[in-house]
């Protein structure tokens, strides 16, 4: 499977989501991942391997604590998938905005 399809895969899930949101404010430990959401601390552990799989967070272990945090470079080969498209819908809205101008003009 592609980096990309991992990526997005892991990111389609809506708790997945909302456990790398909070990631984004600084490494922190299951435990409290698990005390932040709804769900029991093995779907939290759970989502986070999937997280882990796809390269967006990385794990240290404290003693019996496991910590995570956002992985810097997990991103990048979805920022790579998306850039190839921007020049395209660049291309795409100046078309459009110039054919609106000219359906105001005329």
């Amino acid at each position: 499977m592609r980096v990309e399809d991992q990526i997005f895969r892991a990111l389609a899930d809506p708790s997945r989501r909302a456990i790398f949101e909070r990631l984004t404010h600084g490494e922190t430990p299951v435990k409290d991942l698990a005390a932040a959401f709804d769900i029991s601390q093995p779907a939290v552990s759970q989502h986070l391997a999937s997280l882990r799989r796809a390269g967006l967070v990385s794990q240290r272990r404290h003693g019996r604590l496991s910590y995570y945090r956002i992985a810097p470079k997990g991103l990048r080969p979805l920022v790579k998938w998306i850039s190839r498209y921007e020049a395209f819908w660049t291309e795409r809205v100046g078309r459009l905005e110039k054919l609106l101008e000219e359906m105001d003009d005329g």
